[in-house]
């Protein structure tokens, strides 16, 4: 019996695109390692790519902001991603994303809340003092990355709103452009792009608000200019590209959970205990570990963040609401 060992280059079976996207491709076409360092060191140790405007940050005071685990590369972060507005596959967002205009870029806060209004990007890098994150993202594919993020609090945003006893979610909502992102000709998923959250997550201290990664404004294809962070969730409820925040009473549709809902819950926290219905969640590869013979690493209650939101969710079924 012939046994095939896969290419370097295949994709592992933890990286299988999701069904809906595989069933889509043709339309889509048409249209178309743990190291202990200190904060400082690991930061440094990862510097940007040189050719962006630099974004400093102090370091987090935040508990659990500065993760002690070697950062990823950024080429590895910024040539490996997830942003279907651009193409499906990983490598497309670094080639297309040029096109994307983040200037001018304004936010729009509507729904239940006090204080309505549209922010104006440079109002918004200004809003609260820029601080270094360094945390773990996990993507529900089963593979993992560590980055040195700059931004604050989503929180000092919302505050700023003043919500409502009715608002309950946070629901939002990216851009949709067909001119500057040639995904979105696809029918992929039901554009724009929609995510949500209970607002207690929403104002969670380590919910960040982000404007660009190691040391530099975000790249094109990493979410410029401003995008979500909740490390403790799988990596698609961080939404990109962030043109609309809204308030609202009832629970959003996220666009992942609409186009399979069987797949895609709603609070999407990481839990090795759930498996994905196509694959298990209880172990994942950390980008740049790469080789044949490089093992797997446990997957982490909440990716390593349950002490400090684990009491959000006490008392729910977590295998029921995934």
């Amino acid at each position: 019996m012939l046994i095939r060992t896969p290419a370097p280059h295949e994709p592992l079976p933890s990286e299988i695109t999701p069904r809906r996207v595989y069933l889509n491709r043709r339309t889509a076409l048409a249209g178309l390692g743990l190291v202990a360092a200190s904060p400082l060191a690991l930061s440094q140790a990862a510097p940007g790519g040189g050719k962006l405007p630099k974004l400093p940050g102090a370091r987090s005071a935040v508990p659990g902001a500065m993760v002690m685990e070697k950062v990823t590369s950024y080429a590895d972060a910024t040539s490996y991603n997830n942003f279907y507005e651009f193409g499906t596959d990983k490598a497309d967002p670094a080639q297309h994303a040029h096109t994307l205009k983040t200037r001018p870029w304004t936010v729009s806060i509507e729904g239940e809340c006090a204080k309505p209004g549209r922010f104006d990007i440079e109002a918004l890098l200004k809003l609260a003092p820029m601080e270094e994150r360094v945390y773990r993202l996990r993507c529900v594919e089963g593979w993992s990355m560590v980055i040195p993020w700059e931004g604050y609090s989503l929180a000092e945003l919302l505050k700023k709103a003043e919500p409502t006893s009715k608002a309950k979610y946070v629901e939002f909502t990216t851009l949709a452009d067909k001119a500057q992102m040639p995904g979105v000709r696809s029918g992929v998923l039901d554009w724009p792009y929609v995510e949500g959250l209970r607002i207690d997550e929403a104002m969670h201290p380590l919910a960040l608000l982000s404007f660009g990664m190691y040391g530099e404004v975000l790249p094109n294809q990493n979410g410029a200019p401003l995008r979500l962070v909740l490390p403790w969730k799988y990596g698609f409820k961080s939404a990109k590209s962030i043109v609309k925040i809204r308030f609202v009473e009832k629970e959003p549709m996220s666009s992942w959970t609409k186009a399979a809902q069987q797949e895609y819950g709603f609070y999407s926290n990481v839990n090795p205990n759930v498996s994905h219905p196509r694959w298990s969640q209880a172990t994942e590869r950390r980008i740049g570990e790469d080789g044949l013979f490089a093992k797997k690493r446990p997957t982490l209650m909440f990716n390593g963040y349950e002490a400090q939101v684990g009491q959000l969710y006490a008392g729910m079924d977590l295998k029921k609401f995934y």
